[in-house]
């Protein structure tokens, strides 16, 4: 059995889909239904965590055109704000939250609630970079594909700097586990700071070294850490329902093996859940599978 942290497990959920592109002309990207599909398959009750509410997002708008920026730009960095109020709120009164979102542009807000406690690490679990930035690209439109590259104090001006905080999130502070091999900006991401362990590396490796590695690189010079997951990050066998499913994943067994020793560290500050689409999962099988993840996980 996992021993776990001494904190109280608060589920805030944080459905925001402004940081997508639309998935098809005049549909809205579904994966802001994430949290009442996992807490559909019981969740709140399997965790026996608090119901943390809601972090109602503003309306996700599809217009968007090259050199715009970021689409919903700043109605992001509004809620940003807003959301960071609320997790802040959460670490300050001791417990550990679990945001379900969503999508990864809920980062941002994160990444600024731990800024305003000092420095903090990252945990990255994601089948991509989200590295792209106005450096590497023509054009930067979807802040949910640009995330990590946000929150280390590059993209859209309106949402690098908020309160003047620039980066949430020191490089040499985060390590990416799950990106593929082939993502269009790991050759980027190696000449950083970050520390990389691609989803190969994983598969053929000692999964619970991986674990350790990366609890030391973001416990090094930080007073704790944030994990990030984006269901992606599993193989496309195991999880279809996301946007953008990829092949060569790690397995939901490896996942709950990496998150069973980062949330069992007493540095994990919390933890956010992303991408996954209910619009794809109609029977709730991909739902059912996170939510026995999580269970294994943290129980």
């Amino acid at each position: 059995m996992n021993e776990w942290p001494r904190l109280k497990i608060v589920l805030l959920d944080a459905p925001s889909n402004l940081g997508l592109r639309p998935p098809e002309d005049g549909a809205a990207p579904g994966c802001y239904k994430l949290p009442w599909a996992v807490r559909d398959h019981g969740l709140l009750s399997v965790l026996a965590a608090e119901d943390g509410g809601a972090v109602v997002p503003p309306r996700y708008r599809a217009a968007w055109s090259p050199g715009d920026g970021d689409r919903n730009g700043d109605a992001i960095a509004a809620y940003s704000l807003r959301l960071a109020d609320r997790v802040g709120a959460l670490i300050d009164q001791g417990t550990l939250p679990i945001v379900l979102g969503g999508d990864c542009s809920i980062l941002v807000g994160n990444s600024l609630a731990l800024a305003r406690r000092g420095r903090h690490g990252l945990i990255f679990l994601d089948a991509h970079s989200d590295f792209r930035h106005p450096g590497n690209a023509e054009a930067i439109g979807a802040a949910a594909g640009e995330d990590l590259a946000i929150v280390t104090g590059r993209g859209d001006p309106r949402l690098i700097d908020l309160e003047g905080r620039r980066p949430y999130v020191r490089e040499d502070d985060v390590h990416v586990i799950g990106v593929r091999p082939n993502d269009d900006y790991i050759d980027e991401l190696e000449e950083t700071a970050i520390t990389v362990t691609p989803s190969d590396e994983v598969n053929e490796g000692n999964v619970v070294a991986v674990a350790e590695a990366a609890v030391e690189t973001v416990t090094r010079s930080t007073t704790g850490f944030w994990v990030h997951l984006d269901l992606d990050v599993v193989d496309a066998s195991e999880m279809p329902a996301a946007d953008c499913p990829e092949p060569e994943g790690i397995s939901f067994a490896n996942l709950t093996t990496l998150l069973r020793h980062f949330l069992a560290s007493p540095r994990c500050v919390g933890m956010e859940m992303t991408i996954y689409d209910p619009d794809l999962d109609p029977d709730g099988t991909v739902a059912g599978g996170i939510v026995r993840c999580l269970r294994d996980a943290i129980l």
